[in-house]
């Protein structure tokens, strides 16, 4: 089930969520349940980290909506701190979110990573270079990843994301990136649509209506 592993780089950290009261009503760090997850799209992300070459494609939750321990820990791996080679345990809810952005844009491109976990040691000596890192960043908590996805223009991949509204999302074209994390729902660029929406709604959401949100970008209600 498991190819390949490790690991990434990073560089900034998301705004916090100025989005007071509105957070994902998920716990970190703890895995959705059964009947949760089995509503979402198959569990399956194919990866490729820039800066240790490295590839993975993994199915972390299988068909029933029962997630493999085993396949999350190649994903903590793979997306570990690639300056100190330290890893966590990365927020499932944002596996997910990686998930239905790749299976909207096109289900079998490959997601590149820019930045996955960032060690706190990693983070301050980015601070101290006066790079775009924020203290308190989603990355140190395993709560955030940057991406791009070959032959996906940013703009798209950011509006997609937006339009999924699961989290927060960033829009960097000079890095040539865009930031997801499960964080609260908020954006640093405008966007064309947002709706405030948590992972809570897919909970309630019939399976037709979940595909409406991986397939077309409209919310459940």
């Amino acid at each position: 089930m498991v190819s390949d592993a490790p690991a990434l780089l990073s560089r900034r950290g998301l705004l916090r969520a100025a989005t007071a009261g509105m957070a994902l009503a998920v716990v970190r760090l703890a895995l959705p349940s059964v009947t949760w997850a089995s509503r979402l799209p198959d569990g399956r992300v194919s990866l490729y980290n820039l800066h240790t070459d490295e590839r993975l494609s993994v199915t972390y939750r299988d068909e029933s909506g029962a997630y493999d321990q085993d396949a999350l820990n190649a994903l903590n791996h793979f997306l570990r701190c690639h300056h100190t080679n330290e890893t966590t345990t990365m927020d499932v809810q944002l596996i997910e979110f990686i998930n239905l952005v790749q299976k909207r844009v096109g289900g079998r491109r490959e997601v590149h990573i820019v930045s996955g976990y960032r060690s706190p040691e990693y983070n301050e000596q980015l601070i101290r270079m006066g790079t775009r890192a924020a203290r308190h960043s989603y990355h140190v908590s395993g709560q955030a990843v940057d991406v791009q996805i070959p032959g996906v223009p940013l703009r798209t991949l950011r509006e997609v994301a937006l339009r999924l509204g699961c989290g927060g999302v960033g829009y960097y074209p000079r890095g040539k990136f865009v930031h997801l994390d499960s964080g609260p729902f908020r954006h640093c660029y405008r966007p064309v649509l947002a709706v405030p929406f948590s992972f809570t709604a897919l909970v309630s959401a019939s399976p037709d209506r979940l595909l409406s949100v991986y397939r077309s970008g409209h919310l459940p209600a």
